[in-house]
């Protein structure tokens, strides 16, 4: 198996269905936000045209308003990889959230229940003052709040619930868990140079900006409320603060294009340290890396 991972706008959706195509593969999304009905436009999904031409898994699994973790993920990719393998396909896991694709190769550590009383109290005290839960995190766990944005606060509970209820910061319990690969897995991270990916994240955020985002963020607000994981990913989360009054039309793609450029640098710095990647600058270069670990 492959996973052609990197930082979001670099290129793996087109280099992915180029590749799935020549050697008979089909795609498991490894996209934490790709998996929800409804957010299409902001998450970049494949089109109907390109899951035609490619099987897609893990795309569209999800209602905008559920609650989804990386140990569901890790189980929801094995019955995919387990259906492609049964058929004698190959098998391109894709996407770029490095934490998924940490789960689906060495699975993860064993973490506390969630604590319901002690997530109210954080988003209380995130709603009383905005910032407040990456701040405690930082202070508590620098290399957890380096990779989890400001707005994203399913993961930020999740890692100060884990520091509180263990005394061990989040990233550590993950440094620690390291066992032999669930699966073979050939992980190859397409990382273009800074400057081709800056002019590739604002080309995207034009095309999303056109696309409709904003119609499509104010319908979802509007059917399933502001408060679902979804809106509070890179570019839904500038929105929602556009329709609400805190932020300009006119700053608004500026707005998404530094946010985007942040979380780039944080999946940069993730899939850096990923055991066992290859990196590649350009997608034909990686593309010409598999067909030769394709050939018998």
């Amino acid at each position: 198996m492959f996973a052609i991972v990197g930082p979001t706008a670099s290129g793996k959706t087109d280099l992915a269905l180029r590749v799935a195509e020549r050697i008979g593969a089909e795609i498991v999304s490894c996209d934490s936000m790709q998996l929800y009905r409804e957010l299409d436009v902001g998450t970049a999904k494949p089109t109907a045209e390109e899951r035609a031409r490619v099987p897609h898994h893990l795309v569209d699994l999800l209602r905008p308003d559920d609650v989804y973790s990386a140990a569901r993920y890790a189980d929801d990719a094995d019955r995919a990889i387990a259906d492609i393998v049964a058929r004698k396909k190959r098998v391109l896991v894709v996407g770029g959230t490095g934490l998924y694709l940490r789960a689906l190769r060495f699975g993860l550590f064993a973490a506390p229940a969630r604590d319901d009383a002690l997530r109210a109290r954080l988003l209380d005290e995130e709603a009383r003052t905005s910032g407040i839960l990456h701040l405690k995190l930082r202070a508590v766990d620098p290399r957890a709040a380096e990779r989890i944005a400001p707005a994203d606060l399913v993961r930020l509970v999740r890692a100060l619930e884990v520091h509180t209820l263990t005394g061990v910061p989040i990233s550590e319990h993950h440094a620690r868990h390291r066992a032999t690969p669930r699966h073979p897995i050939e992980v190859m991270l397409l990382d273009p140079p800074r400057e081709r990916l800056e002019a590739r994240i604002a080309a995207r955020v034009d095309v999303m900006l056109a696309g409709g985002l904003v119609d499509e963020a104010r319908q979802i607000r509007k059917k399933w409320g502001a408060a679902i994981p979804g809106l509070s990913s890179v570019g839904y989360a500038e929105v929602c603060q556009l329709l609400d009054g805190q932020l300009a039309a006119s700053g608004l793609s500026d707005a998404i294009f530094r946010a985007t450029r942040r979380y780039a640098r944080r999946q940069r710095t993730w899939f850096a340290k990923e055991p066992g990647a290859h990196r590649f600058t350009h997608p034909d270069e990686l593309g010409r890396a598999i067909d030769t670990l394709c050939r018998p």
